[in-house]
């Protein structure tokens, strides 16, 4: 009997992708949620679900779109309050 793809690791690939293009923060978070739901699924049923890579791609995609969007917050932040610190110095000694 042929293995079926399991329908969350679909959803987590897809969302993923999605996460990086038009829904970033949300579908990273249900690539995420789904991906580790389907390798849940799939581990409890491995003889007859397959899409674990799939699924573990899912994840990759969600994690680092996640990962990337932190740093790039903290990067503007530190950039423009140290824009603000050294003008905030500068209007001092003047």
């Amino acid at each position: 009997m042929p293995k079926r793809t399991s329908a969350l690791a679909i959803t987590s690939l897809v969302t993923g992708i999605l996460g990086w293009s038009f829904l970033p923060f949300v579908g990273s978070i249900v690539a995420i949620i789904t991906g580790h739901m389907a390798r849940a699924e799939i581990r409890r049923n491995w003889d007859s679900i397959d899409g674990y890579g799939l699924a573990l791609v899912g994840l990759c995609l969600g994690w680092a779109a996640i990962i990337l969007s932190v740093l790039a917050v903290l990067m503007v932040l530190l950039v423009f309050g140290g824009l603000a610190a050294l003008l905030a110095g500068a209007l001092a000694s003047a």
